[in-house]
């Protein structure tokens, strides 16, 4: 069965009538996941010396979890792959038509407008890690603090509008798509499953994002984690 096939819009009375199947596969749960939990770390230590570490941590765990999952679209399994998601404007316009007429398509996988949502909410995040690390590194001017808080900002907006649409989306397709996220599985009919969970890669990834976690907390003295820079600045300013 080829990806395009895997993806195809059912009616809703097809898709009530199919069983639950394994959807998303582990990696892509976990990056989910630790993605949230960064972002949201990220923008509730942007403002805070004391936090800077974590900040400045949490933003190149976004950076290294983007290249993770771009590399998963191209080889993952069929329903992460973007060739099965990324639709043009003709199929996001039918999906949204469908919506406001009370007929909302089914798709096993992401539909064709949360298939857009979910590559702004990959790109966004290369031009505020970008951005942040040309701050934390004094590289560039003034302009690039302010370009961080419009990207950081937009990526809130969209992640709350992102947030909204799963709930809407939940409600009119008859579907919990907050807990398919947790579980994996969705509905949809046998064929359009995935059968291999990933379970390895997966956790190779979380050990990868802890181990970089603990890394960064080790290789920073005391003083200078509670200042948001090394301790050996402080030192200087003593003297």
């Amino acid at each position: 069965m080829n990806v395009a096939s895997a993806s195809r819009a059912e009616s809703p009375s097809s898709a009530a009538a199919s069983r639950q199947v394994l959807v998303w596969d582990l990696p892509v749960r976990v990056f989910h996941w630790l993605m949230a939990l960064s972002f949201a770390g990220a923008w509730l230590t942007a403002e805070s010396e004391r936090w800077r570490l974590a900040h400045v941590t949490l933003g190149y765990t976004l950076a290294g979890l983007v290249v993770f999952r771009l590399v998963w679209g191209l080889i993952g399994t069929r329903h992460a792959r973007f060739a099965s998601f990324v639709r043009g404007p003709g199929a996001v316009m039918r999906y949204l038509r469908s919506l406001v007429a009370g007929r909302p398509e089914h798709h096993t996988g992401h539909n064709p407008a949360g298939g857009w949502a979910i590559v702004l909410l990959l790109l966004m995040p290369v031009g505020i890690v970008a951005s942040g690390w040309a701050i934390y590194n004094d590289v560039g001017g003034g302009w690039l603090e302010e370009a961080h808080e419009v990207l950081a900002s937009g990526m809130l907006a969209l992640v709350g509008v992102h947030v909204a649409a799963v709930l809407l989306s939940s409600v009119l397709h008859g579907e919990n798509l907050v807990r398919s996220m947790i579980t994996g599985r969705k509905a949809g009919h046998r064929e359009d499953g995935v059968r291999n969970a990933w379970r390895g890669v997966a956790a190779i990834m979380l050990v990868a994002v802890l181990s970089f976690w603990w890394l960064q907390w080790q290789s920073t003295p005391a003083a200078g984690l509670r200042e948001g820079r090394p301790a050996a600045h402080e030192s200087d300013h003593d003297d």
